[in-house]
């Protein structure tokens, strides 16, 4: 308490965690298992009885059912920190009056606020928004908007006085519209210091959309709590009721403002401006109605920032054509760094400025209004020994660089761009000087001194007008100069430097390199062409309609088209062989490939044997799913091979298990592409046998086509040891889930693991229907739906072996049976990472 008093004093008081609320409503803090742990000293007198008598006691003794799994339902719906849920019309307790609701966590506490349900007759705020909505749409230009709004804000909410307060990049806020009672003094157009809305507060504003200061001399209510817990340190950042600082408190005093409320103005998520509202009485106003007022601000925000990005848009628009132009110039420039300097003309048409400077190659060049030639070069080295390769920027030079008082008036704002790498070039784009005469309400200096709340500063109590000529300072740079300025040295850096430079090589080299793909492309082409002619004349003889001519010719060709892409993949390098036999097994069975059974060493085939050999397999595939031992349930295929001591490639195919094998009578195309393609092609070996039991074959391929690659093994393994396979849902997944709007998320949450469809059941008899009419591959359960818990659901279950998890709300303790309890619990809301966690060790427990 002996430090010094300073500005930075408000911005450190705890407004988070003031120890107590306003008393128009009254708190209760809960633990896990709904016990309540702390409990505004008000409590009591909303829930009757002794509030001391509330703490330690579970919530279900003070609460009606019905009440609680409303709240239950809501809490498993907060999706975030901030998140908070609000619930209208509850009846907490059986024949007592109804209260609205509002329920948040708050670390690990979850915090219910209450207060009682406001009836108004005849109003729907839902409407009302909607009406206020049209109203603010049909205006023009901001001005317009915000007076509006404000006008529109004070009918629903009834206060004295309406702002709409804007910030200035300096922190400062202005009164920009008001809509007030008759008689009351005018605030339009004051502004007041960054001062009167401390660092924390303005923090507040940005994660707590509404603040209601229902009267400012009421008595707060102070938390209590248990002996383990305290309730001074509980974080009420996102509370409704949160109470007053004292200091503000004498603020409004000293404005004679009895009950305010602000509604935040946010855009991209950081603080634009508030709603303030005045009363200069006590002035409480429902939570539906806050509410609305609250949703109103919020659509008024993305509104605001819909109007100001259509015209930084058509801004950057302009800038983007501007640079595109002066990219297409410089690509062909021959001097690099002659380019920079003379595009002057059109960087001024980017960046709204009144001048530029450029320093490049140790020369300065200046266009409009700018420093001297010498106070330019001062000004580079401070950049660059401040913040060199950043882009800096200020509206008031003479704030960040004392020397630039003495060229204010030419250039009292600057924009610098570093343009090389290396602190050497530089552009820079200056503003003049705006002299401008602000009105504020009460002098912003000079009016903080020692007050009653000990070593704090005491609010300012002047707040007659007080006017200043503001000198010195340009037209502050927008965010969207700093993108175009952002832009501008990417090109200035990435393309005018470089590609002047290197704009003949590159064209030289590229013609040589198109050259010779051209070449290349032609000899491929008129190779695949004369493939294909030859497919469709073998192929054509052999079909006895024209349905199998086509299966025929596409199976062929897109077996050729399985091993391009193959090929492709990999550059044109070899392509290992057991990549081709799980390629095409797959391509025929999907999910029974492993009726295919492929054994032998690592060894990838040169592009040209890759290609040939895929011609030749899928002919035996296709003849073993016709004919051979994959044309019914029970065969099997196995593929060998080896190398043998020539290094050349033996591979064996082996069928057996199938119907029994009849030679054919004629050699048709697809005969001749196995018996022949492989020595025709690679000067190989190739052999086929029609025996009873089983189609044999075998093919020997030179060593010039094979190439062993024996780590490809060790390393697969490797991967597949350090990361495990990821967890997948197979065929039809049943949801058991009270809650739709959970359900919709479990079953988008279910799809993305591999469910091909998902049941979602409401209740337990709905559950064992859809049991019985198709029996899931795996299950997600609600362990509360209510009046009645999923145990049935899992038990049944268990009995006919699906796997299933239980899913749980926060506080729920519903007992799990001994016999169910290795079935993973997990936490709602859940997410995808949560679940497939879950379900992975269940797997791995079943596996």
């Amino acid at each position: 308490m002996n430090e010094a008093v300073n500005l930075t004093n408000c911005d450190r008081e705890p407004i988070h965690i003031p120890g107590n609320v306003q008393p128009f409503g009254f708190l209760l803090t809960l633990l896990s298992d709904f016990t309540i742990c702390m409990a505004s000293d008000n409590a009591g007198s909303f829930l009757g009885g002794d509030v001391a008598a509330l703490l330690q006691r579970p919530l279900a003794g003070v609460f009606s059912a019905g009440a609680i799994e409303t709240i239950r339902n809501r809490v498993d719906q907060l999706g975030g920190p901030d998140a908070t849920e609000r619930v209208f019309g509850v009846e907490i307790q059986a024949g007592r009056p109804l209260y609205d609701l509002s329920i948040h966590f708050s670390g690990a506490y979850l915090v219910i606020e209450a207060e009682p349900s406001v009836i108004e007759a005849g109003v729907n705020s839902g409407e009302l928004v909607r009406l206020m909505l049209d109203r603010i749409r049909k205006t023009r230009g901001m001005t317009e908007l915000a007076r509006e709004a404000a006008r529109q804000l004070k009918v629903l909410t009834g206060f004295d006085r309406v702002m709409v307060y804007q910030f200035h990049p300096d922190g400062s806020g202005e009164v920009i519209a008001e809509a007030a009672e008759a008689g009351l003094e005018k605030f339009l157009g004051l502004h007041y210091p960054a001062s009167d809305i401390p660092r924390q507060a303005r923090i507040l504003y940005q994660r707590n959309w509404l603040r209601i200061i229902a009267d400012i001399d009421a008595r707060p209510a102070a938390l209590l709590s248990t002996a383990t817990h305290n309730a001074g340190l509980l974080d009420l950042s996102m509370s409704v009721l949160r109470s007053v600082s004292p200091i503000h408190i004498e603020y409004l005093r000293n404005m004679g403002v009895a009950a305010s409320m602000s509604v935040s103005i946010l855009r991209d998520g950081k603080l634009w401006g508030l709603f303030a509202c005045h009363h200069y009485s006590s002035r409480y106003i429902s939570f539906e109605k806050r509410t609305a007022s609250e949703l109103f601000g919020q659509m008024f925000s993305w509104i605001v920032e819909g109007r100001e990005r259509e015209g930084d848009v058509a801004y950057e628009a302009g800038a983007q054509k501007i640079q595109e132009r002066l990219i297409e110039t410089a690509g062909t420039h021959e001097h690099s760094r002659r380019a920079i300097v003379d595009f002057v003309g059109d960087y001024r048409r980017m960046i709204a400025c009144d001048g530029v400077a450029i320093w490049s190659d140790n020369r300065i060049t200046l266009d409009g209004d700018t420093p001297t030639e010498g106070e330019v070069k001062e000004l580079v080295a401070f950049i660059y020994r401040t913040s060199p390769g950043r882009i800096c920027a200020s509206a008031e030079i003479a704030k960040l660089y004392a020397a630039g008082e003495v060229f204010r008036d030419r250039a009292a704002g600057f924009l610098a761009i570093p343009i090389s790498r290396t602190p050497r070039d530089c552009l820079i784009f200056f503003r003049r000087e705006v002299l401008r005469s602000v009105t504020w309400a009460g002098a912003p200096e000079k009016v903080y001194e020692e007050g009653p709340n000990g070593s704090r500063l005491t609010p300012r109590k002047s707040f007659e007008l007080w006017q200043e000529t503001v000198a010195g300072q340009s037209r502050p740079w927008s965010a969207a100069d700093i993108r175009i300025a952002e832009s501008l040295r990417v090109t200035l850096l990435e393309v005018i430097l470089q590609l002047s430079d290197l704009a003949a090589r590159e064209r030289r080299g590229a013609q040589e390199r198109q050259e010779l793909m051209i070449a290349e492309l032609n000899h491929r082409v008129r190779n695949i062409l004369s493939l294909v002619r030859a497919l469709v004349a073998q192929s054509k003889d052999t079909a006895r309609s024209v349905d199998e001519f086509a299966g025929v010719l596409g199976g062929r060709i897109q077996a050729l088209a399985r091993a391009h892409d193959q090929i492709t993949n990999l550059n044109w390098a070899p392509v290992a062989l057991r990549t081709l036999l799980e390629s095409e097994a797959g391509a025929y069975l999907g999910a029974r490939a492993d009726r295919v059974k492929i054994v032998g060493p690592d060894v990838a085939l040169d592009p040209k044997a890759f290609a040939t050999l895929a011609l030749v397999v899928h002919e035996m595939m296709t003849n073993s799913a016709k004919y051979g031992a994959l044309a019914d349930s029970t065969g099997q295929v196995e593929v060998v091979w080896r190398v043998d001591p020539n290094s050349s490639l033996e591979i064996e195919w082996k069928e057996s298990g199938g119907p029994p094998v009849q030679p054919p009578s004629r050699r048709g195309f697809g005969t001749t592409i196995i018996e022949r393609s492989v020595p025709f092609d690679l000067k190989g070996e190739a052999e086929i046998r029609f025996d009873l039991l089983g189609v044999q074959a075998r093919f020997v391929i030179p060593p010039n086509f094979v190439e062993l690659v024996p780590s490809i093994a060790g390393a697969a393994m490797r991967v597949e040891e350090q990361q495990p396979a990821r967890p997948r849902i197979s065929d039809t997944a049943l949801i058991v889930e009270d809650n739709l709007i959970i359900a919709m998320a479990a079953e988008v949450i279910l799809l993305d693991l591999g469910a091909r469809h998902v049941d979602t059941a409401a209740s337990v008899d709905q559950a064992l229907r859809a049991i019985e009419r198709t029996r899931p591959s795996f299950a997600l359960l609600d362990l509360n739906l209510g009046n009645e818990s999923s145990i049935k659901v899992a038990l049944r279950l268990k009995e006919i072996g699906v796997p299933f998890i239980f899913a749980t709300g926060y506080g729920e303790r519903a007992p799990i049976p001994v016999d169910l309890a290795s079935a993973p619990v997990v936490q709602k809301p859940y997410t995808l990472e949560v679940v497939e966690n879950a379900l992975g060790k269940l797997q791995q427990a079943t596996a």
